[in-house]
């Protein structure tokens, strides 16, 4: 016979498998099923390393990336306390902050639309003859770089490197184009090698190629003799293009005049 235990269970699964065989029928008829899932979020207190999730560190602003990167080895800022006492601009054409009715200051990159800029800024403001050049990294287009030299150049500008002010790169082709060229005693140069879109830096190509001769015809057109523009020329390429050697004013003055 059987127990009173066993009827219940044998009861109680009799009720299931109507239950599940009258559900699809029901549902068919337009009965809505909602099954609800609940989720439950255990805190764990890091990964198999150990270390936590951290959401601040995670949103790091210029600060905080600042703080915790190497910039040095391709970029080196003008102090704070220098940009900080530009003032307010009468206008601003990209990199170039008109500060006066002869005075321009220069922070940021060259690209393709910066000779246009300068040639916008120069017809809106013609009397402009000093362009302090206050935190410029270089160029991310030769070609324009080239041709904004030869444009301050013919404008008759001086270029001027301010105290706690930073010229790099191209920058540094940039300050040689002005008709007098002025630094601080803390001013700040650094060169390095050309590379071409193939990554090939310059000493990658033959001495005899004509692509170096472009440049030492650069730095000839801006006042270098033969000897020095070739000594130039060397020193830059002698660091590699993904580095930085800095020099100072009187390293400058080695090899072009300065006022």
């Amino acid at each position: 016979m059987m127990s009173s235990i066993a009827l219940v269970r044998s009861l109680f699964v009799a009720l299931c498998a109507a239950v599940l065989a009258f559900a699809p029928a029901q549902a068919q008829q337009g009965l809505t099923v909602t099954t609800t899932v609940s989720w439950t979020w255990d805190e764990v207190a890091g990964d198999d390393d150990g270390a936590a999730f951290d959401e601040d560190g995670a949103l790091l602003d210029e600060d905080a990336l600042g703080d915790d990167a190497d910039l040095a080895a391709t970029r080196r800022y003008a102090p704070s306390a220098t940009l900080a006492t530009l003032g307010r601009a009468q206008a601003q054409f990209g990199p170039f902050a008109v500060v006066d009715a002869g005075t321009v200051r220069m922070a940021g990159d060259v690209n393709s639309a910066t000779p246009r800029q300068f040639a916008a800024m120069l017809a809106a403001f013609p009397g402009l003859k000093r362009l302090e050049m206050v935190d410029c990294p270089g160029s991310l287009d030769e070609e324009a770089n080239l041709i904004l030299a030869r444009a301050i150049r013919r404008a008759g500008m001086e270029t001027v490197v301010p105290s706690g002010g930073s010229v790099r790169s191209g920058a540094v082709e940039l300050w040689l184009a002005g008709s007098t060229r002025r630094a601080a005693a803390d001013a700040e140069f650094g060169v390095h090698s050309w590379a071409d879109d193939t990554g090939r830096e310059a000493n990658d190509y033959a001495a005899s190629d004509p692509v170096h001769a472009e440049y030492i015809g650069y730095y000839r057109e801006m006042g270098m003799d033969d000897a020095h523009a070739r000594a130039f020329y060397a020193l830059t390429n002698s660091t590699p293009f993904d580095e930085v050697r800095y020099l100072t004013r009187e390293d400058m003055a080695r090899f072009i005049t300065l006022h």
